[in-house]
């Protein structure tokens, strides 16, 4: 058996296969190798289409029926021991010329000599094109060799041009070493099972056909993990891992389904941020960063519905009577926050938080303390939309 090109498509075969697996044309008993240049064609072609050496040659051309049919009717020689009677040689006269020798006799070395160039010359001919179509044919070899991720097809080369140049022959024999080491590397990651071990194959093989393989690999890995923690946090870490992969679609729900119950560290500080602001521009005074943190309507400000920013500045003005010196909001570490989606991952947000009032009149023994319960709403826009106060009873 020996490895062949298909007449039709070009595929590396076996020249036993019935068919080719490729283009599906017949090979076993349909093919025929060139004697000439090693081309191998269909048999049913007259000349082969590489060198046009004939297919089939006549039995009459190498054969001339006729010479051996005179050579046949020639009339026997003597043999040397028959007695042989000489006829009387005449003598020579002296006036008389002596018998010119034959010409054809000397032409004969001359048309061996011209028969047998002509012989090298074709001979030198064929073997040229014997020898360039061999050169050709291994140059195929070899560069579909090192084309192919296939060790087989490797090997099959370098078993089947022995002879070929050291260059190529030394360049395939690395290849085929790479990619057993390269096969081993990857069995070693699969074992493992580990992401870093995947993404040192890749780093060490990136033609690798397994380098697909890899990916998926290391894709689900890390959805695994992501899946395990469960936060926001993991499935954008995911994403940023992954933009394209395979499970964006499950980390973006769950990112926003999580976003919608789960107040996140970010959101908090926003929450708070916006209530101190409030406080402590009831401290100061300060009726321009008071308005800046309640939105324009407030569905509800300490029982009024519909209370407008107006009627925020009409609170602070009323609690600072004339005998307060000073006023102080604290606000105790103690929220508890609640969020719900109104739009299109855009949250509203409810607080619950203690507060402590304290109010100096005069001097430090008129001072006091007033513990509050307080109920705020944040909308979208991070400003207060509702507000409610409870004093706590000592």
């Amino acid at each position: 058996m020996a490895i062949i090109k298909c007449p039709e498509c070009g595929r590396q075969i076996s020249d036993k296969a019935p068919v080719c697996p490729n283009c599906g044309v017949e090979i076993a008993g349909k093919i025929t190798k060139c004697p000439q240049c090693g081309e191998v064609y269909f048999n049913n072609q007259e000349v082969c289409p590489n060198c046009h050496h004939l297919t089939y040659v006549s039995e009459s051309a190498g054969h001339d029926t006729s010479a051996v049919s005179t050579q046949g009717n020639r009339p026997s020689q003597p043999r040397e021991s028959q007695s042989v009677v000489a006829p009387p040689i005449p003598p020579i006269s002296p006036n008389t010329p002596a018998e010119q020798p034959n010409k054809s006799s000397k032409r004969k070395p001359l048309a061996f000599i011209l028969a047998l160039l002509m012989a090298l010359f074709i001979c030198g001919i064929c073997f040229y094109f014997y020898n360039s179509a061999k050169e050709n044919k291994e140059q195929e070899a070899y560069e579909f060799a090192m084309k192919s991720n296939d060790p087989l097809v490797l090997q099959t080369y370098l078993d089947n041009n022995i002879d070929a140049p050291e260059e190529h022959r030394d360049s395939v024999t690395m290849r085929l070493e790479n990619l057993k080491k390269q096969d081993n590397d990857w069995d070693n990651a699969i074992v493992s099972g580990s992401k870093t071990a995947l993404l040192d194959y890749i780093a060490n093989h990136p033609d690798s056909e397994h380098l697909t393989e890899a990916k998926h690999k290391i894709d689900s890995i890390d959805w695994a993990d992501a899946s395990t923690e469960n936060t926001v946090d993991a499935m954008e870490l995911y994403l940023a891992q992954h933009a394209s992969g395979e499970h964006v679609d499950e980390a973006t729900t769950a990112i926003k389904q999580m976003k919608a119950k789960t107040v996140q560290s970010d959101e908090k500080s926003q929450v708070v941020s916006t209530l101190r602001h409030f406080f402590q521009s009831i401290n100061s005074k300060d009726e321009a960063g008071l308005e800046s943190s309640v939105a324009p309507i407030l569905t509800n400000f300490l029982g009024k519905t519909d209370a407008t920013r107006a009627d925020v500045l009409t609170f602070m003005n009323k609690i600072y009577k004339e005998d307060i010196t000073n006023m102080n909001w604290h606000l105790n570490n103690d929220y508890k926050i609640n969020k719900k989606e109104v739009g299109d991952e855009r949250y509203e947000y409810s607080v619950n938080f203690s507060s402590l009032q304290k109010i100096e009149r005069g001097g430090a023994e008129n001072s006091q303390e007033i513990r509050y319960q307080i109920s705020a709403t944040i909308n979208p826009d991070g400003l207060i939309s509702a507000m409610s106060m409870t004093k706590i009873l000592e």
